[in-house]
């Protein structure tokens, strides 16, 4: 399996970056156990803070990944200098044009990636050189596209294209691993079921609402972009959990943008992790969560998608 040899992977798992989830202790934890690790470099990150947490991740010796934002890195062009000094193994690059970085980050011995979430997408990921597509279904947690779920969006991309292709959006155990190897995909791309590991970055609060959570409990839309002002295209919308700011706010997502007190509001929302305010970013599979596991004890529940495979192979027979 192509992304088992590249980064000699036990299992076929890649942590999708989160901004203010995934530093360099998950990062490090989820490589040692066996998958690939991605540090989540937001836009407010600092140059600084890429090095500080990337060199956590490194310290092993593990591959590891960074995800940067394209339409950030515009602004930002200290966040791809941070991480070509880093050299990580992959470099998720997606949200704008990242088609002029891919050469460069090629060029460093970086494998380059990027998350589509249509069809079109994907062809501009084909066209721009990319080593690796995320067929990210809208499942997902945190930002992307609402157009696509993840098995039709995945058939389709690997109809395609001979690209590696990784899947995303509610695989939440291995039993959805099994399901999207089973069509092809090469591996995971695993989020959500990674939000209140002991080693993210998780604030307490949000861990607890996050375990509360049901399948039905997540929304789709700008609104927390809106209230952030940091910077999102509005194509690219977020998948959060549903918070009584958000419902205020649906539909006059305008307005919030220059509502200078509802974006203090939420701010420190984000502050202090206010589940009633704050943007807790999850997808689909969050009913699946019910404690604080370790990342290696995530990953080994992960591991056992073999099981299902041979189940299925056997005609339904373990």
């Amino acid at each position: 399996m192509w992304l088992t040899e590249k980064f000699g992977l036990r299992v076929p798992v890649v942590g999708a970056p989160m901004a203010g989830v995934s530093g360099g202790e998950l990062t490090a934890a989820i490589s040692a156990a066996g998958g690939l690790g991605m540090l989540g470099a937001g836009s407010a990150a600092s140059a600084d803070w890429i090095r500080t947490e990337g060199a956590i991740a490194a310290a092993d010796g593990k591959p590891y990944g960074i995800g940067l934002m394209a339409w950030s890195v515009a602004d930002h062009a200290e966040h791809l200098e941070a991480v070509l000094e880093l050299r990580p193994a992959l470099v998720s690059l997606s949200f704008g044009d990242y088609a002029p970085y891919v050469g460069t980050l090629q060029q460093a011995g970086i494998v380059v990636a990027t998350q589509a979430g249509t069809v079109a997408d994907a062809r501009a990921a084909v066209a721009a050189g990319v080593d690796v597509i995320v067929a990210r279904g809208a499942e997902a947690g945190g930002h992307g596209r609402n157009a696509v779920g993840t098995l039709p969006l995945l058939q389709a991309i690997l109809d395609l294209t001979d690209l590696p292709v990784l899947a995303g959006g509610g695989i939440s155990g291995p039993r959805g691993l099994a399901a999207v190897l089973a069509a092809g995909a090469v591996g995971g791309w695993i989020g959500t079921a990674l939000l209140t590991c002991v080693e993210a970055q998780t604030k307490e609060p949000a861990r607890r609402r996050i375990i509360e959570a049901d399948e039905t409990d997540t929304v789709y839309g700008t609104v927390f972009d809106a209230a952030s002002r940091a910077g999102w295209p509005d194509e690219f919308g977020g998948r959060a959990l549903r918070n009584a700011y958000f419902d205020h706010w649906q539909g006059h997502e305008e307005d919030l943008k220059s509502d200078d007190t509802a974006h203090a509001e939420y701010v420190d929302g984000t502050r202090t992790a206010d589940p009633a305010r704050a943007s807790i970013y999850a997808g689909q599979g969050v009913g699946a969560l019910t404690g604080q596991p370790t990342a290696a004890e995530v990953l080994t529940g992960f591991a056992t998608y073999r099981d299902y495979l041979r189940t299925a192979l056997n005609g339904g027979s373990r």
